[in-house]
């Protein structure tokens, strides 16, 4: 079995960032050849996802569709001022589970996985555990 921990930093209020390459470079150097990669963020205001990675304009399609059903000037009872936040992580959700094949995540050709910033700029953390 192998662990780890690595940081996301992100740069504005939203946004997505292609954490792939951490995760893949992470696994290659555990001995396991073959199991499943459990991927998790622990926090309430971002998520995880996976989508396609080729064109960025579908990162900005998905943040300006999360926009728009999601009003940021909502009566929200929150006091912090970040309910949208809570609630598009909620709908991405904080974890992903991804084959692993001969040391390599199982993906799609299109596919990458992404750290979902919704309340940014910050310092995040993303855990993963290949079994």
């Amino acid at each position: 079995m192998g662990t780890g921990t690595f940081a996301v930093s992100t740069g504005s209020r939203m946004e997505f960032v292609d954490i792939t390459g951490q995760i893949q470079q992470d696994i290659s150097k555990s001995s396991i050849g073959d199991g499943v990669c459990y991927i998790y963020n622990p926090h309430t205001t971002a998520g995880l996802t996976i989508n396609e990675g080729a064109d960025p304009a579908v990162q900005d399609d998905i943040v300006a569709v999360l926009q728009k059903i999601i009003p940021m000037n909502h009566p929200y009872k929150h006091m912090e001022g970040n309910s949208p936040a809570h609630i598009m992580a909620s709908l991405m959700g904080s974890s992903l589970t991804v084959l692993v094949e001969n040391g390599r995540l199982v993906l799609g050709t299109w596919q990458k996985i992404f750290f979902c910033e919704f309340d940014g700029p910050r310092s995040r953390k993303v855990k993963w555990k290949l079994v």
